[in-house]
């Protein structure tokens, strides 16, 4: 359970293995949950471009063009929900239910991470083109483009985090 002062109390997991999963999460510092959300990532990209069906495809296109909307529209929450949308779906697109189940429990830090890096202003799609390449080559079944892909939107989401903390730190 997870209680939001003023909101309530949600069931954020249904099982003791995700409640801690999610705790070494939260006590986990950016850099360490990046590292291994880059080998889930990766893994993800290429279990899809190998596994996805055309329901996946249409999942993800609504996603990513969602996700396009929000930045057009300067409105950084639906940006936030479309991103990891998009993400969670590649996961689901694996047909991989333990991978998918471990990129869930890293959701509430994927939202935290894309709020941090952006939470001034989305001026532009950042990672944009990545996230199209993505998708493309899920599309085709290039595993090896997707894997890509999926490494290129990491390192240009670690960069404007650096970016962010050497502006903090100046």
């Amino acid at each position: 359970l997870e209680t939001r002062q003023g909101d309530g109390t949600y069931v954020v997991a249904e099982d003791e293995m995700t409640v801690a999963l999610q705790h070494a999460i939260e006590a986990a510092d950016e850099a360490e949950v990046l590292a291994v959300r880059r080998a889930l990532d990766v893994l993800a990209a290429r279990e899809a471009a190998l596994h996805r069906t055309d329901a996946d495809l249409a999942a993800l296109r609504v996603a990513l063009d969602a996700r396009h909307a929000a930045v057009a529209a300067a409105d950084l929450l639906a940006f936030i929900d479309h991103d990891v949308a998009f993400h969670v779906g590649v996961a689901r697109a694996s047909q991989n239910s333990l991978l998918l189940g471990l990129y869930q429990s890293f959701e509430g830090s994927l939202r935290d991470s894309v709020w941090r890096a952006n939470r001034v202003a989305i001026i532009d799609d950042p990672d944009g083109q990545f996230h199209d390449q993505l998708l493309a080559a899920i599309e085709r079944r290039v595993h090896a483009v997707a894997n890509g892909a999926a490494v290129g939107v990491l390192d240009d989401h670690e960069h404007r985090s650096r970016e962010r903390l050497d502006g903090m730190s100046s």
